[in-house]
């Protein structure tokens, strides 16, 4: 039994550090209490120093009785959820600042974030769930942080419809135990072949429910818009992106390792949800007014384009390279256009970021290359993975998919320039002068990395693709 604990250390930095910060928080006074934001940082830092140490130092290898990889998905997923996490943290300085529970917040964000790890490296169906259960609890707290009426009503329909689709998930996971005698993917590849069609197909259904309401996809996306409309930007930004890095490699580890010779069409299955799922979000954004609700059906639109991915996981070994590659490029580019939507807390509609250009032009710049990049123009990196994931979906023999996504990918831009246009239109007479006033500049300094990084990742993508290939270990 391998028990290597540096193995797990991006996971131990952050439930150390979620820890101290508890213990903290009852004695810091409330002017001193920023100093948990930096503690949360710092566990971030570690973590992302730590895998970067694996990357280059350590083999694969599997921990605690096979129930945790540490392969390439792994350390790619670790990389960019730490990333996603430390921007996170900084765009949240200025909303939580002098909050009488500022020291909690941060405590729930890095709680959240370690069960989002726990599902990116579960090799362990009960592994999965018990990630699952950590990533979803403390967002549901996170959701209604506010303690305003919208973001009360919000936290509630996310708590019950996760905990529904949890209990869904641990049902399906019963079954394959059922259909396997086992919770291990390895021995689970071996076993389901031979089980019962009906349990392995239910079971598995079951399972994807959970992971699908992590990813906001088609048919568990309806929480979505709510959430993201009804709590703070910080929040939204974090609810849209992190756990969907977790259940879409979740998602693509235990499809690939655990049922690649199953008789159960599970590639069509993904596919049809795929294809829901961009299309519904592409749809229902088209004729949004509120610069959130645009962004929370924007990203369940992005969701189906990952889900492509899925799909062809056993099909193609350009699967993972896409997934993987697509799943950083979403994350800093949604997180930069949350960014700027956290630096104007004043301008809440698409008509209220009129005349922005001329008022802010660096974050008009920003919320143009984040926006444009979320289209998958070039050269962003959500244009480099669109690439890699259509690519990998026509090679895995569904091209009739990859050509809805490309259809709904040219629809995508209709939204996307109804915000845009606007920015860079004159200012309306009317307009009240406090309509762009900015919050600080820690959300700034948030929107411009996160830009930068956008067209980094689409600039660099030669040199950073082939970090993404290496085989999932059994």
């Amino acid at each position: 039994m391998n028990e290597n604990v540096t193995a797990l250390l991006p996971e131990t930095a952050l439930t150390a550090a979620a820890v101290i910060a508890l213990l903290a928080a009852g004695w810091l006074p409330r002017r001193r209490q920023w100093t948990v934001a930096s503690l949360a940082a710092l566990a971030g830092i570690i973590g992302l120093a730590a895998t970067s140490h694996t990357m280059a130092t350590d083999a694969a290898q599997t921990v605690f009785s096979r129930a945790f990889a540490v392969d390439t998905a792994t350390n790619l997923g670790r990389l960019t959820v730490l990333g996603a996490l430390l921007l996170v943290i900084a765009m949240s300085m200025e909303t939580v600042r002098g909050h009488k529970h500022e020291a909690e917040y941060y405590v729930l964000l890095l709680l959240t974030s370690t069960g989002t790890l726990a599902i990116i490296g579960a090799n362990d169906l009960l592994m999965l769930f018990a990630g699952y259960l950590l990533a979803s609890i403390p967002a549901y707290a996170l959701a209604g942080f506010a303690k305003e009426a919208p973001g009360t009503e919000s936290a509630l329909k996310y708590y019950l419809m996760g905990a529904l689709l949890g209990v869904t998930m641990l049902a399906g996971i019963a079954l394959l135990y059922g259909a396997g005698r086992t919770t291990r993917y390895p021995e689970l590849r071996t076993a389901l072949p031979t089980a019962p069609y009906g349990l392995v197909a239910v079971g598995l259904v079951a399972v994807l429910a959970g992971l699908l309401f992590k990813a906001g996809g088609v048919p568990a996306h309806f929480w979505v818009p709510d959430v993201t409309d009804g709590t703070t930007p910080p929040v939204a930004a974090y609810v849209t992106t992190l756990p969907k890095i977790g259940a879409l490699i979740a998602g693509y580890r235990l499809l690939h390792q655990a049922l690649p010779d199953t008789d159960v069409n599970w590639p069509l299955l993904l596919a049809v949800l795929a294809a829901a799922s961009m299309t519904l979000g592409n749809l229902a954004a088209f004729f949004q007014t509120s610069v959130k609700r645009l962004l929370a059906y924007s990203t369940i639109s992005q969701v189906g384009y990952l889900l492509m991915a899925l799909a062809v996981a056993t099909r193609t070994d350009l699967a993972q390279k896409g997934l993987l590659f697509y799943l950083a490029a979403y994350a800093v580019t949604n997180l930069g256009a949350f960014a700027v939507v956290t630096e104007l807390p004043h301008a809440r509609t698409l008509d209220d970021y009129r005349g922005l250009a001329s008022r802010r032009p660096a974050l008009a710049a920003v919320l143009l290359i984040c926006l444009l990049g979320l289209v998958g123009t070039p050269p962003t990196g959500v244009f480099l993975g669109k690439l890699e994931v259509f690519s990998a979906t026509i090679d895995g023999g569904y091209t009739w998919l990859a050509a809805l996504a490309v259809a709904n990918t040219v629809a995508s831009l209709f939204y996307y320039l109804r915000w845009l246009v606007p920015v860079f239109q004159p200012a309306p007479a009317d307009q009240p002068a406090a309509t762009h006033a900015v919050l600080g500049r820690w959300s700034a300094i948030t929107a411009y990395t996160a830009g930068a990084a956008s067209l980094a990742l689409g600039i660099a993508g030669g040199t950073i693709l082939p970090l993404t290939t290496g085989s999932l270990l059994p």
